[in-house]
């Protein structure tokens, strides 16, 4: 339903805000709404990394015989569901498939390929009849095939959705949000209220309608959609995969590599020259190819900040969506700022994971090398002074995720993790969040593409 226009907008804004910043969690919106009306250094500014994570490895070719594998019990696997799944169009016991995003290794040695396809079904199915009611879902994951192979059992559970809003219980349930606990409910409510004392009329009680659309509490998870399971019994594989990608760059790349990064900036820096997150990857390759790979991996080329991208992003946050090319701050390196930003959300915007890139004045056999910050956000980080997205400290966790969706695309020649003189190991966002590292850079060679010729 298509929001309603306030009449006297100046003195109806000032009760609203009045009524939205009183209660127990009007502080937190009120945060919310200040960091989304400031400037761009707030809530739009941070730093952090994927929770949960394994450097990429990405596999495909496979041999019906080779070495027998124990992966063991408590394995993290992450997939990416080939299935949607919703509390409002899936049906009880329907199959469920996802692949495999990252390989597992035992032993330095693949047991776990990339793309190898884990199967079950939905076991518990409750929809939202109710805003009192949460949504709820339990996939059981029981089997596993590997390429060439056939499907073999498999025990475990789901973990983590990533980047959701719904939270997953110790079994693997996968339990949905309440509408109280949306921003957006409190923000009708505050406006109802608001309209009653000045002898307004009640939208919300005229045919169900709200001041800003009705809360969405289902479970709706497309295909795509990535998550992780962790093994509750050993599992018993066998093959011989191979990486779909190198290992190691080629020596030449790599010599120019590491001349540009004993002279780069080890840490980002916002407008006023307070020093951020680390730089954490290298990508080879042109700007078409940078873009052309993360639109593969299923990321989104951020929008520049205007009224209507600042009032799209106060929507997902009201509403508790999510908003994949929401604008980003400016951070800068080499004196400017980022030449390109890259982002991945679900269905918040609480969490994304997102980077930036900068031209690095370098090449090696004619391709251009780009430096890298990327981070994710897992949550909202209000201190005194401070409004802006939480950060998780363990930022190498994020240069694994790049480096596993950009491996999946099939645009990677080669991805190795570099070690580098005065690495940076600690230190504190622009925003004052803190984050860690082992100091090394991942770096991605993309496959030589073809040049577009415009006509």
């Amino acid at each position: 339903m298509p929001m309603r226009t306030l009449s006297q907008p100046r003195n109806r804004l000032k009760s609203t805000w009045s009524e939205l910043t009183t209660g127990p969690q009007g502080w937190l919106l009120a945060a919310v709404l200040v960091c989304l009306l400031s400037s761009s250094g707030g809530l739009l500014a941070s730093q952090a990394a994927q929770p949960g994570g394994q450097e990429t490895s990405g596999t495909v070719s496979a041999a019906p015989k080779g070495q027998i594998h124990s992966v063991p019990a408590k394995t993290e696997i992450f997939l990416r569901l080939k299935t949607p799944v919703s509390t409002t169009s899936s049906h009880l016991h329907e199959a469920v498939e996802a692949e495999v995003e990252r390989a597992v290794e035992v032993n330095d040695e693949i047991a776990i390929p990339l793309g190898a396809v884990v199967s079950g079904r939905i076991a518990r199915l409750i929809p939202s009849s109710s805003p009192t009611d949460r949504a709820v879902v339990l996939i059981e994951f029981n089997s596993l095939t590997l390429p060439g192979h056939s499907a073999i059992p498999m025990a475990c559970h789901v973990s983590e959705i990533d980047n959701a809003k719904e939270k997953v219980l110790p079994d693997g349930t996968i339990q949905g949000v309440l509408a109280s606990e949306l921003p957006v409910t409190l923000l009708n409510s505050a406006i109802d209220k608001m309209e009653k004392k000045t002898g307004g009329t009640q939208q919300s009680q005229q045919g169900g309608g709200t001041w800003f659309g009705s809360p969405d509490t289902s479970i709706n998870y497309a295909a795509g959609t990535e998550f992780s399971v962790v093994l509750t019994k050993p599992v018993e594989v066998s093959g011989q995969f191979k990486p779909v990608f190198a290992r190691q760059i080629f020596a030449t790349l790599k010599e120019s590599v590491m001349q540009l990064l004993e002279q780069a900036p080890r840490r980002v820096k916002n407008k006023k020259g307070d020093r951020g997150g680390p730089t954490n990857l290298v990508l080879v390759g042109s700007r078409q190819e940078i873009r052309e790979a993360f639109k593969k991996a299923g990321w989104t080329a951020a929008q520049d900040q205007d009224a209507n991208s600042l009032w799209r992003t106060f929507e997902a946050v009201v509403k508790g969506k999510g908003y994949d090319a929401a604008p980003m701050s400016t951070l800068y390196m080499y004196g400017r700022p980022e030449d390109m930003a890259f982002e991945k959300m679900l269905n918040t915007f609480t969490h994304r994971h997102h980077l930036r890139v900068w031209k690095a004045p370098a090449a090696a056999d004619g391709r251009q090398i780009w430096l890298v910050v990327a981070d994710h956000d897992n949550g909202f980080d209000v201190r005194p002074g401070v409004i802006s997205h939480s950060v998780d400290p363990d930022v190498d966790l994020e240069r694994a995720k790049v480096g596993a969706d950009l491996g999946m695309t099939g645009l990677v020649a080669a991805e190795e993790l570099v070690s580098v003189s005065n690495p940076a190991l600690s230190g504190v966002t622009a925003t004052g969040g803190k984050w860690e590292s082992d100091g090394r850079l991942l770096v991605v060679d993309l496959k030589l593409q073809p040049a577009v010729s415009t006509p």
